[in-house]
C-alpha cells in the first residue's frame, strides 16, 4: 500500500486514477478549500483522516509520501485570465507546494497546470518552476549548477492533450513529474482517438437542459438587438445567398451535407462546423479568438460549460450536431433559404438546442458513471471544469508505479 497526499484535491481525479489502476493507497491527507468540492469528494471516497481547507494551515507529514499530487489554481496563469502571475495571490501557491516537497521529500510528485503557464511573463514563471523543481536533471539533461533552493529531483515535463490519450476533449495541460531517485521515465505515447464526442452524450436528457423554441426563435431573430444590448454575443455575418449552403437544405439535400460558418480569427474569418463537431462560445466578444470548432471532440471544458448541442428531434436519427448559439443566430436570422422556407422554423422543427449535461462533462473528464455529486448543476459544471482528465493521470501513474 502506497502513501499519498494531495493539495487542491478538487473532486478526486487523483483518487480515480489510483482506483482505476487497482492500486491500494493510504490517503495521508487531502486539501481543498471549496466547500462544494469537499462535499463531492467525501460523497465519493469518504472523508480523509486529515482534510484541511487551507494549504497554508496544512501540516506537512514528517514521513515521506510515495506520491504527492498538486494542482495550484491555474487562474493566475490561464490564457483566459488577466495573466497576473506571481502578482496574483493564487499564483504564489506554487511556492507552498515547493515547500512541501522540500520538507516531506516524497518519492514522486506530480504538478498539473494550464498550458498558459509556459508563456506567463515571457516564460520566466515556468522557467522558475522548472529550475526549482529539477535540481538533479530536467527532461533527462543533468543540472550542473542547481538553484540554491531547488529540490534534488529528476524533473520531466510535457504538455499533454486529452484527445491524444483516449478522451474526446481538446484539453492541453502541462504535467511536471518529479522523481527523487533515478528512474527511467517517459511520458505516455500519443494514441489515435477512437472515441468521439457523440459517444459520451446521454441518450435521455432532462428537458431543463433544452432551450425553448420561443427562446431559440428569439435568439435567432434578434441577434443584432441582443448585440446592441451588450449581452456579449458577437455573431458572424453571412450573405443571404450563402444561407442555403451554410444552414438549411434545398430539395433533395440532407441537413448533414451542410455546415455552419462560425466567426473566428482565421484567415477566412470563420470556421466550418459540421455533424459531430463542437463549438465553444466562451469569451464571445473576443475579436482574436480562434479554434472555436472542435472536429468531433469537445473543446476545453471551463467552469461554466460554455458549449451547447443541437440535437435532432426525430428519434430515428442517432447522431447529434454540436453547436453553440454563437454564429448560428446571424445565419438563421439573415433571411429565407433557397427553397423559400423559414430557417428559424426549419431549425426549431427538426432540432433542439441544449447544453452539455453535468454527466457529459464528467465523462469528458474521463470520470466513470459511478462517480456522482450531491451538489447543484452549476457547482457540478465548475467541479468538472476545474478537474484533471482521469485517463491522462492514470497513464502517468501507471508508468511511475507499474
Amino acid at each position: 500500500m502506497i502513501k499519498v497526499g494531495s493539495d487542491f484535491s478538487g473532486v478526486g481525479a487523483f483518487n480515480q486514477a489510483l482506483i482505476r489502476l487497482g492500486i491500494e493507497y493510504d490517503e495521508v491527507f487531502a486539501c481543498d478549500m471549496d466547500k462544494y468540492a469537499r462535499q463531492t469528494f467525501i460523497h465519493n471516497y469518504g472523508e480523509p483522516k486529515y482534510y484541511p481547507t487551507n494549504v497554508y494551515d496544512r501540516e506537512i507529514p514528517s514521513e515521506p509520501l510515495d506520491i504527492y499530487m498538486t494542482s495550484p489554481p491555474c487562474q493566475a496563469f490561464s490564457l483566459a485570465g488577466k495573466r497576473l502571475g506571481k502578482e496574483d495571490k493564487r499564483g504564489i501557491l506554487f511556492f507552498n507546494s515547493h515547500e512541501f516537497i522540500q520538507k516531506n521529500n516524497p518519492r514522486y510528485f506530480i504538478f498539473e497546470n494550464v498550458k498558459g503557464l509556459l508563456s506567463d511573463n515571457g516564460g520566466k514563471t515556468f522557467s522558475e518552476w522548472v529550475n526549482l523543481l529539477g535540481g538533479k536533471s530536467i527532461n533527462g539533461n543533468p543540472v550542473i549548477f542547481p538553484y540554491e533552493d531547488s529540490v534534488p529531483y529528476h524533473l520531466y515535463w510535457k504538455v499533454l492533450n486529452a484527445k491524444h490519450h483516449g478522451v474526446p476533449q481538446n484539453r492541453e495541460r502541462v504535467f511536471l513529474v518529479g522523481i527523487r531517485d533515478d528512474k527511467d521515465f517517459r511520458f505516455p505515447v500519443e494514441e489515435h482517438l477512437t472515441k468521439r464526442l457523440k459517444d459520451v452524450l446521454e441518450s435521455a436528457v432532462d428537458e431543463k437542459y433544452f432551450l425553448s423554441e420561443k427562446m431559440v426563435s428569439y435568439l435567432f431573430s434578434n441577434s443584432e438587438t441582443q448585440k446592441e444590448k451588450g449581452n456579449g454575443f458577437k455573431f458572424s455575418t453571412i450573405e443571404n445567398d450563402e444561407i442555403s449552403k451554410a444552414v438549411t437544405t434545398k430539395a433533395g439535400q440532407r441537413m448533414d451535407d451542410n455546415f455552419l460558418k462560425i466567426k473566428s480569427a482565421t484567415s477566412k474569418g470563420y470556421e466550418e462546423a459540421t455533424e459531430g463537431d463542437s463549438i465553444n462560445f466562451s469569451v464571445p466578444s473576443s475579436e482574436t479568438r480562434r479554434g472555436r470548432v472542435g472536429k468531433g471532440v469537445a473543446q476545453t471544458l471551463d467552469t461554466a460549460c460554455n458549449q451547447e448541442i443541437i440535437q435532432l428531434n426525430n428519434p430515428k436519427h442517432s447522431q447529434q450536431r454540436i453547436y453553440s448559439v454563437d454564429g448560428i443566430s446571424p445565419t438563421i436570422s439573415a433571411g429565407n433559404d433557397g427553397g423559400g422556407q423559414n430557417p428559424v422554423k426549419h431549425l426549431t422543427n427538426n432540432y433542439k438546442i441544449r447544453r452539455l449535461t453535468p454527466r457529459e462533462c464528467f465523462r469528458l473528464m474521463d470520470f466513470p458513471d459511478s462517480f456522482t455529486w450531491p451538489v447543484s448543476d452549476s457547482q457540478a459544471y465548475k467541479q468538472a471544469g476545474n478537474s484533471i482528465v482521469v485517463g491522462v493521470l492514470t497513464k502517468i501513474l501507471s508508468i511511475l508505479l507499474c
